[in-house]
């Protein structure tokens, strides 16, 4: 199975070079796509990676390419290295790592979506798609580069939707009432709230103070939160909640989540 978390010693740095940042918050400085970051050393690895939050990057600490680099790297261009081989073949390869970044979250909440019993119902579907997706994944630098991914990501979303009524109709509480779909809950005062079961699909939870909220059962695919206050929130059975998602938020030891991503190790400190 395509490993679907980033493994950077098998990439040749590509969200480093491949993806624009401007400066704010999250990132020290502007740097346009194509460019490599300046704290990109020759081998491929960051010359501050212990201190990127100290260094006004932390940018860099949530993101996750989801393997993409490494499939981009090792598969799509058999281990060449952009460094070395002809420039068109780096141009070709920043175009293709976003297109394979974004097939490969699609993988991820396919798999995922695969783990909830109660989406057993539609278990066959997500298995084809996913298997389908990761043939995509798999195809040359010109075909990746001409593919329709909003297309892809629009018959896989109605395929999550689905699974998310399935899973959240079982948590037993009234979903009508907690449709945050996309909503505005920038700064929310949201302490010790009853969430369980709620979609917050989308939502804008930045800065939003989830201390103590009961999290569990909800659907948390694409809700932004960025310096979210998950401290004592519990998130037990929360699902479609990746590990970016969680890198940008804060929380402490008091804190519960799913067993589908891991404690941030900047949490502690």
């Amino acid at each position: 199975m395509i490993a679907l978390s980033g493994d950077c010693a098998r990439c040749f740095g590509l969200c480093c070079v491949a993806l624009p940042f401007a400066a704010s918050a999250d990132f020290a400085l502007d740097k346009p796509a194509g460019k490599p970051c300046p704290n990109l050393r020759d081998d491929h690895r960051c010359g501050i990676h212990a201190r990127l939050r100290t260094e006004g990057f932390t940018g860099c600490t949530v993101y996750d390419c989801f393997g993409a680099g490494q499939q981009v790297s090792q598969v799509t261009f058999g281990g060449r290295d952009w460094r070395t081989g002809p420039r068109e073949d780096a141009r070709r390869m920043f175009e293709v790592f976003p297109v394979v970044r974004q097939l490969h979250e699609l993988l991820w909440y396919l798999t995922e979506a695969l783990t909830l019993p109660a989406a057993r119902p539609v278990h066959a579907d997500l298995r084809r798609l996913r298997e389908r997706t990761e043939t995509l994944t798999r195809g040359t630098a010109e075909e990746l580069t001409a593919l329709d991914v909003p297309a892809h990501r629009q018959e896989v979303n109605a395929l999550l939707l689905r699974t998310s009524e399935l899973v959240r109709a079982g948590v037993g509480t009234n979903s009508k009432r907690k449709n945050r779909r996309g909503a505005d809950l920038m700064g929310a005062r949201l302490k010790g709230a009853d969430l369980r079961g709620a979609t917050l699909r989308g939502a804008y939870l930045i800065a939003a103070d989830l201390t103590g909220a009961d999290l569990r059962g909800a659907d948390l695919i694409g809700a932004d939160l960025r310096d979210a206050d998950l401290t004592d929130a519990d998130l037990t059975g929360a699902f479609f909640l990746t590990q970016p998602q969680l890198n940008a938020a804060r929380g402490g030891t008091g804190t519960r989540l799913p067993a589908s991503v891991t404690r941030p190790v900047h949490w502690a400190a």
